[in-house]
């Protein structure tokens, strides 16, 4: 299909552009960015559209972004993305900001049962009846200039992600767009919600296997490892891989062979840093007793999966009742949380991660059910 396409390419367009598109009611924003060996992601391409032509943004060219931080966070215009949290990323590296209000169509695509988790192409083929070519996924988005084909899929990812708002806004009810847009509202926060480095060794796997003092070790490398991911820009598995992180802590190794011998360690880590992480070890073993970390929860026993089972049943019956996708409903993160606070026995305490329209709808019933046994 031939697309009006406009580039973008300096400070004094992009400026134009932005105060153009603030007088819109919404604007559809999508990336092309390159993700391979580091931790944040390069922006190789901006998209925008209103439903009737792409503007396609250059970052490469771009030196002031003040602009399109600007419109990001105007809040009389929609950000209209698909699946968007590497987008969001990409926005806050390059701008510092994020968008508000943001709608997904992702999500919408649940709230309206068409699916859970919908690809781009297949919620274009559902919505527009449009088959998309297979893409440009693997291409070099930073490669200058860009190919023809790169640009046509670029600009067509963005006029169709206009034209899909466009017609799933009017099957959304106001109080499922309010949803949608409230869940964009989470999904942008969660991203602000930076991970501290000092708390990075609660997600690490087996880690709940580890006494206090271990723990205080696993703590320090951890926080170590993500700051220097950060500082390095890349991969945390480049500085450490995951699956060393435990045995380092329960082992704690005093010398660089004892290191090279961890599971997974790799001989480039050792190398490069092992006296470092030595070093480290040491210190965060000698931690005394008052600093060291709580222990961590066990996992849930397997006889908790029923229980689990009958909670996940609350958010499948109100799915079926609104007509959502019964995934978009109770994460089971949220699930688990909820166990753990109070398992077995109670009593049981609603987390912080259920939220809005879903702990208004569904916490006092989940609370009913572990507390008296009324589930569905």
């Amino acid at each position: 299909m031939a697309i009006e396409i406009h580039w973008v390419s300096d400070d004094a367009s992009l400026a134009a552009q932005c105060s153009e598109w603030r007088r819109l009611p919404f604007v559809a924003v999508d990336t092309e960015f390159m993700r391979v060996d580091t931790f944040y992601p390069i922006a190789g391409l901006l998209q925008i559209s209103e439903g009737e032509r792409a503007y396609l943004i250059d970052p490469l060219l771009i030196s002031d972004w003040t602009p399109f931080a600007e419109l990001l966070q105007d809040p009389a215009v929609v950000k209209v993305l698909h699946a968007c949290s590497e987008d969001l990323e990409v926005f806050l590296r390059l701008t510092g900001s994020l968008p508000t209000p943001l709608f997904d169509t992702q999500l919408a695509a649940g709230y309206l049962n068409l699916g859970f988790s919908m690809g781009y192409s297949r919620l274009v083929q559902a919505v527009l009846n449009i088959e998309l070519p297979k893409g440009e996924t693997r291409s070099d988005w930073l490669q200058r200039p860009l190919s023809a084909t790169q640009v046509s899929y670029a600009a067509e990812d963005a006029l169709h992600l206009a034209e899909m708002y466009v017609l799933l806004k009017a099957q959304l009810s106001d109080e499922k767009y309010a949803w949608v847009l409230e869940d964009g509202a989470e999904l942008v926060a969660n991203l602000g919600r930076e991970v501290d480095p000092e708390l990075a060794y609660r997600e690490a796997k087996l880690a709940w296997k580890l006494s206090p003092q271990q723990l205080a070790v696993l703590q320090a490398v951890c926080a170590w490892r993500e700051r220097q991911a950060r500082a390095r820009n890349q991969p945390r598995n480049r500085i450490i891989r995951e699956h060393s992180l435990w045995p380092l802590a329960r082992t704690q190794p005093d010398n660089l062979v004892a290191l090279a011998r961890i599971e997974d360690m790799h001989p480039k880590t050792v190398r490069q840093d092992g006296e470092f992480i030595l070093q480290l070890i040491k210190q965060a073993a000698s931690t005394p007793a008052a600093n060291w970390p709580e222990p961590l929860p066990e996992p849930l026993p397997i006889e908790a999966s029923a229980l689990l089972k009958k909670l996940r049943a609350i958010g499948q019956r109100e799915g079926e009742r609104l007509h959502i996708a019964p995934e978009l409903m109770l994460r089971k993160k949220t699930l688990e949380a909820l166990l753990k606070s109070g398992y077995p026995d109670g009593p049981y305490r609603l987390p912080d991660s259920l939220r809005g329209w879903r702990r208004t709808l569904m916490g006092q019933a989940l609370l009913d059910c572990l507390a008296e046994g009324e589930c569905p």
